[in-house]
């Protein structure tokens, strides 16, 4: 059961404004129906009692605690920026600059 040929994928290489050589129609013609009867098995497998898996084993999550540690002062750090105002540093503006 072929399902894409040489015509079709010309076809559709002439849409796309894609210049394919005959051998490339050819090639890609039996490379991309092999895809198509490879996704159409997918398909006749996936039935609604199978359930959906985007990984074959179960992931689990390997990272730590996220648990609060020391952390800097604000006071010091801001002291020791070359600008700041508010708590915040201040940086030279670049975007909107005409």
């Amino acid at each position: 059961m072929s399902t894409i040929d040489e015509a079709e994928v010309a076809r559709v290489a002439e849409l796309a404004r894609i210049a394919l050589t005959p051998e490339e129609i050819t090639r890609f013609a039996g490379e991309l129906d092999q895809i198509a009867s490879a996704v159409a098995k997918v398909a006749e497998v996936a039935t609604p009692d199978v359930p959906a898996t985007s990984h074959p084993i179960h992931m689990t999550n390997v990272w730590r605690e996220d648990l609060v540690g020391e952390t800097l002062d604000r006071d010091i750090v801001m002291s020791q920026a070359p600008s700041s105002e508010d708590g915040m540093f201040l940086v030279p503006q670049i975007l909107g600059e005409e």
